[in-house]
């Protein structure tokens, strides 16, 4: 029987994209390096200071990946501060009160930084939906590695295979799976050039998995 949730959040919950990308482009260019469409998409579902390691090994930057983090979370405030128009991708909000409604314990497992995370549940008033919250930031791995979800399931007081994950992203997905959980590959168009084959599930709409779509898999 499914029991718990664990949501990404970046393509899954918010098309933050738009914000990341300019918010890496900008720092790319303060910092003053041309990274390529190709190395960008292999960023996807990882978190800030790998992305930023990852960037100052590839370029030899003098800068430290912290360094590199401050100045992208910088352009991003900026972007997310006078963004108006952000809003949750359609249909999720409703997937959360129908999961919450029928009493399934929901987790956050993003790569995000926790205060990106904690501006989007405050700024959409998800906080009441969900028990706990985890970021990419504040682990010692970043997804592909599955420390993240093993960490979300733990926290829901079930076993894993009572545990399902929504992602969007290769690297989130075979996090997931490497963690033993049943994962939903949520293919949208927010999500570009993404691998979905190791999903157990793949969709593009939320309502595939509503709560009475979805249970039947797992009885």
């Amino acid at each position: 029987m499914l029991k718990a949730v664990i949501f990404d959040m970046d393509g899954v919950i918010i098309d933050s994209e738009p914000m990341h990308i300019k918010a890496y482009n900008d720092m790319f260019n303060e910092v003053g390096i041309e990274v390529s469409t190709q190395l960008y998409e292999s960023f996807t579902g990882q978190s800030t200071i790998n992305i930023c390691k990852r960037l100052c090994d590839h370029f030899k930057l003098k800068q430290t990946p912290e360094a590199l983090v401050a100045i992208k979370r910088k352009h991003y405030k900026q972007f997310f501060d006078s963004n108006s128009d952000l809003a949750l991708i359609d249909g999720v909000f409703d997937l959360i009160k129908d999961y919450h409604s029928n009493g399934l314990k929901l987790v956050l497992g993003s790569s995000a930084a926790m205060t990106s995370i904690n501006q989007i549940f405050d700024r959409f008033d998800l906080n009441s939906y969900f028990i706990a919250k985890f970021s990419g930031g504040d682990l010692k791995q970043s997804k592909p590695h599955p420390e993240i979800f093993i960490k979300s399931a733990q926290a829901t007081g079930f076993k894993r295979e009572e545990c399902m994950v929504i992602e969007d992203s290769t690297n989130g997905i075979l996090a997931a799976k490497a963690a033993g959980l049943f994962c939903v590959g949520y293919d949208s168009f927010h999500s570009k050039n993404q691998d979905y084959s190791r999903a157990d599930l793949v969709i593009k709409d939320f309502k595939e998995i509503a709560f009475d779509k979805i249970q039947p898999i797992f009885t």
